[in-house]
């Protein structure tokens, strides 16, 4: 199983949110938090990343960034936020994370998944 994994769900149209690239990084903190990429992916029919090639993360602070304008676009809605990016600490490498975004074009939500 992949160390972190996402879901996108669409909450305006009540659908996942297929097609969304969806980009993890390690954020350095000295760095003003600039990422340093580490994985790429787009979700599937389901609006999931289930494997970013990643057995686990490290431990530290990870981003992961939602190229919403794209989905926005595929599916003919106008969204205010062009990106979303989620910065999460990782505190224990071995565990499992799940990531889910909460989407709609003028809002979004996370939580920490299992």
């Amino acid at each position: 199983m992949s160390g972190i994994t996402t879901h996108v769900l669409d909450t305006a149209l009540g659908r996942p949110a297929a097609g969304v690239p969806v980009r993890l990084e390690r954020v350095d903190r000295s760095d003003f938090g600039d990422g340093k990429p580490l994985a790429s992916a787009v979700t599937d029919a389901d609006g999931r990343v289930r494997d970013f090639g990643l057995a686990t993360l490290t431990a530290g602070d990870h981003r992961l960034v939602f190229a919403t304008a794209a989905y926005f676009a595929a599916t003919g809605q106008r969204g205010f936020y062009p990106e979303v990016s989620i910065t999460f600490t990782v505190t224990e490498p071995g565990e499992h994370h799940h990531v889910p975004l909460l989407l709609s074009p003028f809002a979004y939500s996370t939580y920490r998944g299992s």
